[in-house]
């Protein structure tokens, strides 16, 4: 192997840094003979220099402005391939490079694809067209770069053709993880969306929230500029100002364009912070203009610039302010230092990149480290003479600092993970293959060839221990994440409030809106009960107008009162209509107030019953006095539901309920009454609660009356049944989510009104229609004997038990002047009984008893 020995001969000659290309072997920077090529795209020059503002020829111009960062990069390439080739990991089997300098130029990066894509072992330069390039072998099998998301997308368009394997290891645009538009494009870095999200989460820390941003015009520039605007909108930060630069060094308006961007810098006085996603030669510009102007500033560093040693040169670089930067993860470079020591005794004829850095490193020998760098752009802006001689090699020797000094670790890292990643994917193609044999494979072959498999959509990535970034487990995206993209970095979130999406999804779904639709067999049941109840209501009417003047309906209030107990069931009835459907605001706030109304003047009535029955029969004269002055029917059913219409209108005044979407549950949007305040809606139910007990205090102490005429003991069985229907209603309502919440009140509602209705008509209905016999004048009053003969002789044998030391019974006192008149009536009546029952003087007790109790009723 010929070693760099720079001619010792004294000879005089002019010589371009950078000569324009002549023959398509001028136009590559370095090679390397191998079994497999393998291409690289490094930008070791800032720009093509054009005499002209634009092209006028087809043709590639001179490139200048020598770049040592990415000249170290091209290095990081060729080390890389060295130790592949000095390693076991491909036995027999070397690895040659062809790498191009793209001048930061996409055309230039396109020529240097043409060239990749030219058929192997062609005199002539020459790239077929095929309708089928399964089998086609071009000069390259894989390419490595290039560094800017711009020119790697204009590439990687062109290597889609073939489908040959690009791996880039600085392009960082989210936009090239879309394995559709970029399907053999492979990289070890992660895209812009972590950074952008790490810049925005450090923004949000720092409690910065009025920025600026700066961003090439170009897809890089734009792209990360909208990830992060995006990013930043949602933790409350405001962006001062958005200015975008021109992306390559070429336009004549970039020293326009950055003069602006400080102008706007110093107008806006009060942005403390700028992010820049810019390169590293704008940032440079930027800030030597910056520093001049006194512009002191934060600056949050994109990767593209955070470690650049370029820029941390700069004269008085400190005055610029603080510098905040993200790069990538470092490996081990103590193999890359040791290769940079030893670089003067590295072959250097098919190295142009080499040769060109030695005669700049001679022109600028008497030139301090620090300058160094200024000093080789500048002296490759134009025509470069000198002399050669032994002083060269001495040169190296003495510079091998600068070169480690300006070195990247971060991206250096990433270059050699893609050759790496190369590496590996030839050596398992090549296990069954006889790679020598430059047709062994073709360069699509190597994309099937991974140390992971592909992660389909529905799946991300998650990396491993491993070093490697090429290495990673696929992963389903959870609940309500999706991935629609192939080797998604991450799952996306969907909006939890409108859409959903399964394990493993691939996109997200609508949220369903549902309801208690009218056509659910649970509401077609409910609505045939209510209905059926309805039926009811009307029959019971029906019956009670065709025996108006019967005992049974005289004793049950009245036709009126009856009318109004059977609207009230009636309208509880009909309410539950207002719980089915689509919920609108008028439904919300008409079916809790209709049932709460008509519930309680429904409970009134059948109060204002209870309480008549109880003083009809009540034989204790404290308690019929008490009842006499608390009966007053018209005023206890105004009052009692009077009180309910004003709780249900404030109510409807200051909380009223409304439709509410309630987005909780994961895979539909449960559309429902909110009840708008609880306490209310508590309130209206427990003074319902509270009526009823009442009623039901009054009814059970009148529960033993005459047998077919005891309302009272129905009541009580009515009531019962309400409770336990509201009680068991409190926990299950409190539990219950969904679309059948509503349902659960229409039960309750229903087994309350079926239990009063039932137990407060149908006995007497029973009575009309299969008891005719007992349902007349006679028998009515048949029975009240019975009932009167039979409580007077049980208050007489108590009171004989109670005086049967005595030898007679003293049935009055005449010293108890001041009892009034209703209780001396009860006792007569009492001693009337007591005589029947002693002297078994029916006549007499007939005359008297059935006279006063039916006066009562």
């Amino acid at each position: 192997m010929a070693l760099l020995i720079i001619p010792m001969t004294c000879f005089g000659s002019t010589l371009a840094t950078s000569q324009p290309c002549q023959t398509p072997d001028d136009f590559v920077a370095a090679t390397s003979p191998g079994h497999i090529m393998i291409g690289g795209l490094f930008a070791i020059h800032e720009k093509m220099l054009s005499s002209e503002d634009y092209p006028r020829r087809p043709e590639i111009q001179k490139c200048v402005g020598f770049e040592i960062s990415i000249f170290l990069q091209a290095l990081a390439m060729i080390h890389s391939i060295e130790m592949i080739n000095n390693s076991p990991l491909l036995s027999g089997v070397t690895l040659g490079y062809e790498i191009y300098d793209t001048c930061t130029e996409v055309t230039v990066a396109m020529a240097a694809t043409l060239r990749f894509l030219s058929k192997l072992n062609c005199s002539r330069e020459t790239m077929e067209f095929k309708c089928d390039y399964s089998s086609y072998m071009p000069r390259v099998k894989a390419v490595i770069g290039a560094g800017y998301s711009e020119i790697t997308m204009a590439v990687s368009r062109m290597l889609n053709l073939q489908l040959m394997p690009q791996v880039s290891y600085e392009s960082t645009a989210e936009i090239l993880s879309d394995k559709i538009r970029f399907p053999s494009f492979l990289r070890t870095v992660p895209s812009d969306f972590y950074q952008t999200k790490a810049m925005a989460h450090l923004i949000q820390k720092s409690g910065w929230n009025w920025i600026g941003i700066i961003a090439t015009d170009d897809d890089y520039g734009r792209l990360a500029l909208n990830t992060f605007a995006v990013q930043i909108a949602a933790n409350n930060v405001c962006i001062a100002f958005k200015e975008v630069l021109p992306a390559f060094l070429s336009d004549n308006t970039i020293e326009i364009r950055i003069n602006e961007t400080l102008e706007k810098i110093t107008a806006e006085a009060q942005v403390n912070v700028i992010v820049v996603f810019l390169r590293q030669f704008h940032v440079f510009n930027l800030f030597s203009k910056a520093i001049e102007r006194n512009i002191n500033k934060i600056w949050i560093a994109s990767d593209n610039w955070s470690t650049a040693t370029k820029i941390t040169t700069i004269p008085n670089i400190k005055r610029i302010g603080k510098v905040v930067g993200f790069t990538f993860t470092r490996g081990n470079m103590s193999s890359f230092h040791s290769f940079l020591q030893n670089l003067h005794i590295f072959p250097s004829e098919n190295n142009k990149l080499l040769h060109e850095y030695a005669m700049l490193l001679s022109a600028c020998a008497y030139v301090k480290d620090s300058d160094l760098s200024q000093c080789i752009s500048n002296h490759s802006q134009g025509t470069l003479a000198y002399k050669a001689n032994e002083d060269i090699e001495r040169n190296f020797s003495l510079r091998n600092d600068f070169l480690w000094d300006y070195t990247e670790p971060g991206l250096v890292h990433s270059i050699q993970l893609a050759v790496l990643a190369l590496g590996y994917a030839i050596r398992d193609l090549c296990q069954a293959r006889d790679c020598q044999n430059p047709n062994a494979f073709q360069p699509w072959e190597q994309i099937q060839s991974k140390c992971s498999k592909e992660c389909s959509p529905g799946q991300m990535k998650k990396t491993t221990r491993s070093q490697h970034i090429c290495c990673y487990e696929c992963v389903n995206c959870p609940e309500n994440h999706y991935s629609n993209q192939t080797d998604m970095d991450h799952c996306l979130l969907c909006n939890n409030e409108t859409h959903w999406a399964p394990v493993r999804s691939t996109r997200c779904f609508e949220k369903e809106v549902e309801y208690l639709n009218w056509n659910d067999s649970l509401a077609i049941l409910l609505l045939a009960l209510s209905l059926l109840g309805i039926l009811f209501v009307l029959a019971i009417g029906i019956i009670f107008t065709r025996n108006l003047n019967t005992p049974v309906v005289k004793s049950s209030g009245g036709l009126l009162v009856c009318y109004v107990i059977l609207l009230c069931h009636f309208l509880n009835f009909a309410s539950t209509g207002f719980f089915i459907g689509e919920p609108q605001d008028f439904t919300c706030k008409t079916r809790q107030t209709l049932f709460g109304v008509s519930f309680t003047l429904c409970i009134s009535c059948i109060l204002m019953k209870s309480l008549k029955i109880l003083l009809a029969f009540s034989f204790d004269p404290k308690l019929q006095n008490f009842l006499k002055c608390l009966y007053k029917p018209i005023l206890i059913i105004f009052t009692c539901t009077g009180i309910q219409v004003v709780i249900c209108t404030i109510w409807l005044i200051f909380a009223a309920p409304a439709v509410e979407e309630n987005v909780s549950l994961p895979r539909v949007i449960i559309l429902e009454c909110e009840e708008g305040s609880v306490l209310a809606f508590g309130t209206m139910l427990g003074y319902i609660a509270i009526l009823a007990f009442i009623c039901f205090i009054f009814a059970f102490k009148g529960r033993k009356l005459p047998e077919h005429y005891n309302e009272a003991k129905f009541i009580t069985f009515g009531m019962l049944i309400y409770f336990i229907a509201w009680i068991t209603f409190i926990p299950v309502y409190a539990t219950t989510f969904g679309k059948y919440l509503p349902a659960v009140e229409i039960i309750v509602i229903l087994i309350s009104n079926y239990g009063i209705l039932c137990c407060t008509f149908f006995p007497k209905c029973y009575v009309i229609l299969c008891k005719q016999e007992t349902n007349t004048k006679s028998a009515f009053l048949k029975m009240i004997y019975s009932y009167s003969s039979h409580t007077a002789s049980s208050l007489a044998i108590s009171h004989v038990s109670l005086d049967s030391t005595n030898s007679s019974i003293t049935m009055t006192d005449p010293s108890s002047g001041s009892r009034s008149a209703a209780w001396q009536e009860g006792k007569d009546l009492q001693a009337q009984a007591f005589a029947h029952i002693c002297r078994e003087n029916a006549t007499r007790v007939s005359k008297i008893l059935p006279r006063k109790r039916s006066s009562s009723i």
